[in-house]
């Protein structure tokens, strides 16, 4: 077969190639033409975190560049004032401009770190979509029909659910496929849950009489939890901004079952070397053992070999030999008393109230070694008091006064 080690390449830890002939045939005209490949992913910056799941196809995106290709990232500033319905029973909250330039801006500074910034253009959907007019928008839509969108699972379960289904919903496939026709792309890479609306980029271009897009779609990195998808959603995540420590003690949390589905999709090792780690699990290495590995890859990957050894060795100290970390964090107050959940929200060691009521009802939250039993206590503030939220958490608390 033609371009034998670049599908090699292409097809390491994707999940299908639409249609696979095509591809080939875009990499002879590249070839050919000398002309490098313009390779689609967009983005929507509904938050300024980047997780690890979201580098998945990111990662693929920088595969394409070694082999010479160019990667396009679409900033999504109107797709992310509706929200991605995919998989969604509920409509998201929109966002404002200035929420979506700020996360834009935030969200580029983490991709470059496994992009080449050399071989990245990225673009704004306002560069085309701020030009259009209504008759504009009444000819993309007359392009596909009710039936073809109803028979997308997210909008046909909440119709059928009886659940709230807008109309400006159903325009984000419409509004993502257009970006493809916007920047002529080669290649959309996507999980496999954007399935329905790459292919929508393929009907796109071909009504305007373009050469259409293949599309490659990638796995979905499983949460933290083992459960779901990994999802800010779903607070079980890992992100490219967590601290080496956190990073570690979070990979370390997952359960043994979806180890290789983080070395599969979160590191970069060779499938031979993947292969030869699940036949170690597989013949009874203690998981325990494979997972420091795991979290040692993905930690170096963003710090370095040297602070991915270092926060195993903070890892083994606080979990292991049940200590202390070396360095806690202290947070001043002038406060002499604080409701719990307060002094959890404030200090940043939980996100939300919600997440603060959860850990203290899961026995996840203590000050000076004792267990908060209750979410309506009030402590009162001594300097130096140590608060620790589940296991990696700790904080110092200093007063001012």
């Amino acid at each position: 077969m033609p371009f034998e080690k670049e599908l090699a390449i292409i097809n390491k830890g994707v999940d299908e190639i639409i249609p696979l002939p095509e591809m080939i045939k875009k990499l002879e005209k590249a070839e050919k033409t000398g002309s490098p490949l313009r390779i689609k992913y967009g983005i929507d910056p509904t938050g300024y975190d980047v997780h690890i799941g979201h580098l998945v196809p990111i990662r693929k995106m920088r595969e394409f560049q070694d082999l010479g290709h160019t990667g396009v990232i679409i900033i999504g500033d109107y797709t992310a004032q509706i929200g991605d319905p995919t998989g969604r029973d509920e409509s998201r909250p929109p966002l404002t401009a200035e929420e979506v330039k700020a996360n834009s801006e935030k969200y580029m500074e983490q991709l470059v770190t496994v992009l080449d910034p050399t071989k990245t253009e990225v673009r704004l959907q306002s560069e085309w979509f701020g030009k259009m007019h209504l008759t504009d928008v009444l000819k993309l839509l007359g392009k596909f029909t009710l039936a073809q969108f109803m028979a997308h699972d997210t909008f046909r379960n909440r119709w059928e659910q009886g659940l709230p289904l807008g109309m400006h919903e159903i325009m984000y496939p419409i509004l993502q496929a257009y970006d493809s026709v916007a920047i002529q792309a080669d290649v959309e890479l996507g999980a496999t849950e954007q399935k329905f609306n790459i292919l929508c980029g393929r009907d796109m271009q071909r009504y305007f009489g373009m050469e259409q897009q293949v599309a490659i779609l990638s796995p979905i990195l499983i949460g933290t939890n083992g459960s779901q998808k990994m999802s800010k959603s779903f607070n079980n995540y890992i992100a490219v901004l967590d601290p080496p420590n956190e990073k570690f003690g979070k990979v370390m949390s997952i359960p043994d079952a979806i180890i290789i589905n983080y070395f599969n999709y979160a590191t970069t090792l060779d499938p031979a070397e993947i292969t030869r780690i699940k036949q170690e699990l597989d013949t009874g290495t203690n998981p325990m053992l494979i997972k420091k590995r795991l979290a040692r890859e993905i930690v170096g990957l963003y710090h370095g070999r040297e602070t991915a050894l270092a926060a195993q060795t903070a890892f083994e100290k606080v979990f292991s030999k049940k200590e202390m970390p070396d360095e806690v964090s202290e947070w001043h107050t002038d406060r002499s008393d604080y409701p719990i959940i307060e002094l959890l929200t404030d200090s940043a060691l939980c996100e939300s109230k919600s997440e603060a009521k959860r850990m203290i009802v899961q026995k996840a939250v203590s000050i000076d070694n004792e267990r908060i039993e209750t979410i309506d206590v009030s402590i009162i503030i001594k300097d130096g008091m140590l608060l620790r939220v589940g296991k990696r958490k700790f904080l110092r608390l200093r007063t001012q006064r």
